[in-house]
């Protein structure tokens, strides 16, 4: 039973403290829509697409009306294209085409991103992976909801560096192809190692093969209630401050476990995972970095701030596993630069570098997000630092990512404006010392040894 105390809490955390459910993300396979014809193929994805998800923004907006609970984005996650594209594509431009189906779609069915436009190339790249791996630069700059991410490595297989290697130039090819907009393409673009299936947050949701024909999976995230709810607990010991974290990510991923719940019912869908990241925006108060100078940093970026961003991942996985009966995705926090103004803040204050960003993925939920680099940045750089997150993805076993946006034309001091969630970023100076002979090496790098264990 829901009693009256919990309903004004609720209340209290939706208008005061920033809850919100981020997204409510269908995932649809599309393995069903194979063809070797690619007129077929096209036609066979936009009628199954347009099929399974034509009531779901209406079901998110009828949801949020009743229950008086923001869902801010309602989104589609598909099977990797590479897949599903590989009879019928005979060159990129194809796979473009193909983009611009999806984008149809998913405009059609008024969802705000669709995500899936994707390769798994941990270990080696088909035929059809890298045709859709250079098909991105075209495809992101033609689209204006579809997403895409290639997973690079893993613990299992190592990594798989011709692919890094690709990919380093492919970043830099969608941002001299979307070079007006701040090169707005690149935000849409995730790298990742040990990428999840079953992830609803973008630019990186894809639909697994292993999941079922459709699902919904639900996104939560409350940095704004999590940081009003320390603000209780000032100058207490680290078991308190920790109890404090387990008991509001319980309660705020009952919101989603809710909301999923009603969802799944109304479209009959399964439902999948509830995934609770605290996911940062723009708005004042809604800033993972603003959780961290809670617990008791001077700024984010400063000494300790590994180990508070580690507490503060680990309490929040532990207290949301207890509220759902499914917690996947990623689940702990995001510390993306443009879309946190604490974060945005810490650089512009000088607290905060692109190293420093790296030593935290090795704790958060993903790994370098939303940041922004001078515009000349040569493509053998962003492999390097792609390779640097994928070893600590598959040494760590967790997942982690890069989304990372050269922004052509500008230099450091200057400013990149995505507007929206996306927010702006100042741009963050990279090492200038090259790592083009590393890279060009090619071949991948062995998984390590505790990936044995079978």
């Amino acid at each position: 039973m829901i009693n009256i105390w919990e309903v004004n809490e609720t209340s209290k955390m939706i208008e005061q403290e920033n809850l919100d459910v981020r997204t409510i993300t269908m995932g649809i396979s599309l393995l069903d829509c194979i063809d070797a014809d690619l007129e077929k193929l096209k036609q066979k994805i936009y009628e199954k697409i347009t099929k399974k998800a034509a009531r779901l923004v209406a079901v998110g907006e009828e949801i949020e009306m009743e229950y008086g609970i923001p869902i801010v984005n309602k989104r589609i996650s598909i099977t990797p294209i590479a897949l599903v594209g590989g009879a019928a594509c005979r060159s990129a431009e194809d796979f473009v085409s193909i983009a611009r189906t999806l984008d149809q779609a998913a405009r059609e069915v008024g969802v705000n991103f669709l995500g899936g436009y994707s390769a798994l190339a941990s270990k080696g790249m088909t035929p059809a992976d890298e045709r859709l791996m250079r098909s991105i630069p075209q495809a992101m700059a033609q689209t204006e909801r579809v997403c895409s991410s290639i997973n690079v490595g893993s613990t299992k297989t190592g990594i798989n560096m011709d692919a890094v290697k690709l990919m380093g130039e492919i970043i830099v090819e969608t941002a001299k192809a979307t070079k007006e907009e701040d090169s707005r393409g690149c935000t849409k673009l995730v790298v990742f190692c040990n990428a999840p299936d079953d992830n609803p947050f973008m630019a990186g949701a894809f639909h697994g093969v292993t999941e079922a024909d459709c699902i919904i999976n639900v996104g939560v995230s409350g940095p704004g209630v999590v940081k009003t709810a320390l603000e209780e607990v000032r100058g207490k010991d680290f078991e308190t401050l920790c109890e404090m974290i387990k008991r509001t990510a319980f309660k705020v991923t009952r919101v989603g476990q809710l909301v999923a719940q009603e969802a799944s019912r109304r479209l009959e869908v399964p439902f999948g995972i509830v995934d609770l990241s605290l996911a940062p925006t723009p708005a004042v108060g809604d800033s993972v970095a603003g959780i961290l100078e809670e617990i008791g940093l001077e700024s984010v970026g400063a000494p300790g701030t590994t180990a508070a961003l580690a507490l503060l991942n680990d309490q929040v996985k532990k207290g949301g596993v207890m509220a759902s009966s499914a917690v996947g995705g990623l689940s702990g926090a995001f510390i993306p630069v443009s879309e946190d103004q604490g974060m945005i803040d810490a650089v512009n204050a000088g607290a905060l570098t692109i190293e420093k960003l790296e030593a935290m993925t090795c704790v958060c939920s993903v790994g370098l997000d939303m940041i922004t680099i001078p515009g000349d940045t040569p493509a053998s750089t962003i492999s390097g630092i792609i390779a640097d997150e994928a070893a600590i993805g598959m040494v760590n076993q967790k997942t982690t990512a890069v989304r990372i946006i050269p922004v052509i034309g500008k230099g450091v001091g200057e400013v990149a404006k995505f507007g929206g969630l996306l927010g702006y970023a100042p741009i963050l100076p990279v090492n200038a010392f090259s790592c083009e002979t590393f890279v060009a090496r090619g071949g991948r790098i062995p998984a390590p040894i505790h990936s044995f264990k079978n």
